[in-house]
């Protein structure tokens, strides 16, 4: 029968995407779901109302937190630019005194902060540094 195909379907699509974001995995994985279910609903015996109805809500949450979390990523990184921004031409030093200078430009990584001082040193920002 068809389902069984539209299942071992979605079970490879899954483990081809292992990698992406679980939000996004869940997300399509519903709407393969979901699309599944309507390609082989029988025309004789449709699906209740109220199942339906309960789908599409479910659908309707799960895209808007898709939407929140990509708006939420973009706010976070709009505001580590504006930090990164403010550091530029301060003093930073850390917590023994061994390493000081003006910042003279910040790279923001995935996993972390980093300055590059006037003398070309590099210092990961994390706790210990203090900027003035």
């Amino acid at each position: 029968m068809s389902v069984s195909t539209v299942g071992s379907n979605t079970t490879s699509t899954q483990s081809t995407s292992s990698s992406s974001n679980t939000s996004t995995l869940d997300y399509n994985a519903f709407l393969q779901l979901m699309i599944a279910q309507l390609k082989n609903q029988d025309p004789t015996s449709p699906m209740e109302t109220s199942e339906y109805t309960s789908q599409l809500a479910a659908f309707s949450q799960v895209e808007q937190s898709v939407s929140t979390n990509a708006k939420l990523d973009s706010l976070l990184s709009a505001t580590n630019l504006q930090n990164a921004e403010a550091l530029v031409g301060r003093t930073l030093s850390n917590s023994d005194g061994s390493i000081t200078g003006e910042v003279a430009s910040v790279t923001l990584y995935s996993d972390a902060t980093v300055a590059t001082l006037t003398d070309g040193t590099e210092v990961v920002l994390g706790s210990g540094i203090t900027v003035s």
